[in-house]
């Protein structure tokens, strides 16, 4: 079965649901495996030292069988007790050295797992803080937190310990298998003649049981997905008191992971089963000839030491069927990891971009049309001219395009038609860096991190003193709820700004933003969960903010907008009315519906 092709729209809607499974892949992808040896390469020192203390352990654990053998067919029957205690102290040697040995190499294995889990991890989270809008607003965000964390968990031991013991047990194979020759040819082949039959069983299973764990994967993140869901939106559940449906959404998210979990648990034990069945086989018929058909040829001794032999060989077969199912496991999980990776980051700098100069703020759309998901178009032939330090704001109904436009302005999407020059230079042709360096944008969602007051403020301007975070907090009016805290501006608050209101929440956004000291202001919906008293105070801010800046402002509140430069009016896509807000009043068009309209509600 190929990569399951999904519709654009479809796949757009499919991936932003936690109860639809992603794509299945059968075939292992040798370019994920050569990725994995891309990671391996970066602690090869501790895992070729970690693989060479392992050869020399098992190699110590080897001959100590011979040292037992030589005891019982030598030292014992002619009452050699020198020859006892040195075999004796031989053998204890072997197995304190094999032991020492291996303890050594978990070290370095372990040191190895964590510097994988780095990579990849580190890799992971890059390239998401590079990825554009249009990825996270088409995926759970559940989906995509088990890949960095538990995924990216789960894969280290496959990678590291799973790839040496893989080494490991097929030299084992071989290092047995000449010291089965050395002390029995016939009973060597009588333990091998199992081999081929599992190897036919194991490679017949592989594709089966590699579709269960994608299935199990798939599940897993359905899962993840809808408990990220329903803690970011634990207020709306219990304000609708929908938690018993809820809790039956999350059964059947469990039981459904369950079942495809119990499922792949079975074809993996059964690998193991067949394993642990042909060996035990071998291992009796081992006895049963060296007992009954090779007697007297076969002495006391090398029935021991060949007993002990075929119960070696076949223990790393049986760790090798193991290893392949955390292989099996762990690829599943690395096909997602990848998959993220080689997700394009579509808003990147172009070939020959340059270094955006000091802005002026001349603001220029040109011709543009834009589509979200290439078939609806929400802008179209979008023209306007802004001229530095004007004041812009957009207004229209929900779903005209107002935040498209900002969005296009800050190249958060790429410009598919027409151009969006500031100063006369296309931004498509400037470096993200130096186009967003000199912008402040304040989104509808106004997102605070875990930290002080004054770390949320200050990650507008990292090198921001005390003094310059008072000020900013002061012009707009947020020290007035903030000298109020137990902690004043070291106060301690939580994801998402939890433990203040949201107005409060907005005023330390646009603080933050205000001390970034832009040269082109951003402003959507930037007062829309503040009080009346409040929006006052930011009213004032604002002014002091646009002298001498390009400004453009989203707003819903229309009396905020009043003493903007120009006010354009939007709706479906298109620019339907632009001026003043004494010149579109007097048209009496869609502006003057829309404040007479919000003046009656």
């Amino acid at each position: 079965m190929k990569r399951k092709k999904f519709d654009p729209q479809k796949t757009a809607q499919g991936q932003n649901r936690y109860d639809e499974d992603e794509y299945l892949d059968e075939k292992v992808s040798l370019f994920n495996i050569k990725r994995c040896f891309d990671y391996l390469a970066k602690v090869k020192n501790h895992l070729t030292t970690a693989l060479l203390l392992s050869v020399a352990g098992n190699l110590a654990s080897l001959v100590g069988p011979l040292f037992i053998q030589r005891a019982l067919d030598v030292a014992v029957p002619n009452k050699d007790y020198t020859l006892l205690f040195q075999m004796a102290g031989l053998l204890g040697v072997s197995i304190l050295v094999s032991i020492a040995l291996g303890a050594v190499r978990n070290v370095l294995v372990a040191k190895a797992g964590a510097g994988i889990i780095h990579d990849i991890r580190s890799d992971l989270f890059v390239h998401l803080q590079r990825l554009p809008f249009a990825f996270y607003d088409s995926r759970p965000h559940g989906k995509i937190f088990v890949r960095v964390v538990p995924y990216v968990n789960s894969v280290s031991d496959a990678l590291s310990n799973g790839i040496i013991n893989f080494i490991i047990e097929v030299l084992n194979i071989i290092f047995i298998i000449f010291f089965m020759y050395k002390v029995s040819p016939s009973l060597a082949t009588v333990t091998i003649i199992g081999l081929p039959v599992l190897a036919l069983f194991i490679w017949t299973i592989k594709p089966i049981q590699r579709r269960a764990w994608q299935r199990v994967s798939n599940k897993n993140s359905n899962l993840n997905a809808y408990i990220q869901e329903s803690i970011d939106g634990v207020k709306v559940t219990q304000a609708f008191d929908r938690q018993d449906r809820n809790m039956a959404t999350m059964e059947k998210l469990t039981d459904e992971r369950n079942k495809e979990w119990m499922r792949a648990q079975y074809i993996s034990n059964t690998t193991w089963f067949s394993t642990e069945t042909i060996s035990q086989i071998v291992f009796s018929f081992v006895y049963i000839m060296g007992a009954y058909w090779m007697h007297p040829m076969a002495s006391f001794g090398m029935l021991l030491v060949m007993g002990n032999y075929a119960w070696r060989f076949w223990q790393p077969i049986i760790n090798l069927a193991n290893i392949y199912n955390t292989f099996i496991t762990a690829m599943s999980y690395l096909d997602r990891i990848f998959d993220t990776i080689a997700e394009p980051v579509k808003i990147k700098d172009a070939e020959g971009a340059v270094e955006f100069p000091f802005v002026r703020g001349h603001v220029e759309f040109k011709d543009v049309s834009f589509s979200y998901d290439g078939a609806r178009k929400v802008l179209n032939h979008i023209d306007f001219d802004g001229h530095p330090g004007e004041s812009i704001a957009i207004v229209g109904p929900t779903g005209a395009g107002k935040t498209t436009i900002v969005n296009l302005l800050s190249r958060f999407y790429n410009i598919e038609e027409g151009q969006v020059c500031i100063d006369g230079q296309d931004i498509m042709k400037v470096t993200l860096k130096s186009l967003r360096s000199q912008m402040g944008i304040m989104l509808q969602d106004s997102f605070l991190f875990t930290g002080t007051i004054a770390d949320n403020i200050r990650y507008g301007k990292l090198d921001a003193t005390d003094e310059e975070i008072r000020a900013a907090a002061k012009l707009i009016g947020a020290d007035s709820f903030i000298d109020k805290l137990p902690d004043g501006y070291n106060t301690r608050i939580t994801e998402r700004g939890g433990g203040i209101s949201q107005g409060e929440r907005q005023l330390l956004a646009f603080t933050r933003t205000l001390i970034s000291n832009p040269r082109i202001l951003i402003l959507d919906e930037a007062t829309s969960s503040i009080d009346t008293g409040t929006e006052q105070l930011v009213q004032e801010g604002i002014k002091v903010l646009m002298k001498g800046r390009s400004s453009f402002i989203i707003a819903h509140r229309l009396s905020t907008i009043r003493d903007c430069t120009r006010i354009m009016v939007v709706n479906e896509g298109r620019i339907m009315e632009i001026g003043s807000h004494d010149e579109l009043m007097a048209l009496k068009g869609q502006y003057y519906e829309l404040c007479r309209a919000q003046y009656e509600s």
